[in-house]
């Protein structure tokens, strides 16, 4: 007579302490990451309307060009080519996107545009 045990189950790797691993890491690098701050356009709405006065000053934004009313203009002159064009700061400026310009390109020339102290944009399509 010859006594065998029987085969025992195979237990299955349980998965539960693999899962709250990665949870507590999920959670601790999303409390200890910190996000770039966003940058704000003010810009007014299409349905608001608003007054133009004054001579043309549409700034079409390239991707690593500007020009002003169809006239290539750098980016360090820009302020110094508006200011024939404008009778005080506050004047509307329109800023187009052109030539596969993204959004941080519009942002920055914005910001070159409010160092230099003018504050009244329009964005058009």
């Amino acid at each position: 007579m010859q006594f065998t045990q029987a085969p025992k189950p195979r237990r299955k790797p349980s998965l539960t302490p693999m899962i709250d691993v990665v949870f507590l890491l999920l959670v601790f690098f999303m409390l200890a990451s910190r996000f770039g701050t966003d940058a704000v356009l003010d810009l007014p709405l299409a349905g608001q309307g608003g007054t133009y006065t004054g001579p043309p000053r549409l700034i079409g934004i390239g991707a690593g060009n500007l020009d002003l009313n169809g006239l290539p203009v750098a980016d360090s002159n820009l302020a110094e080519a508006l200011a024939p064009l404008m009778d005080s700061p506050g004047d509307m400026l329109v800023l187009r996107g052109r030539d596969q310009a993204d959004l941080q390109r519009i942002t920055d020339v914005t910001s070159l545009l409010r160092q230099a102290g003018f504050t009244n944009f329009v964005l058009v399509e």
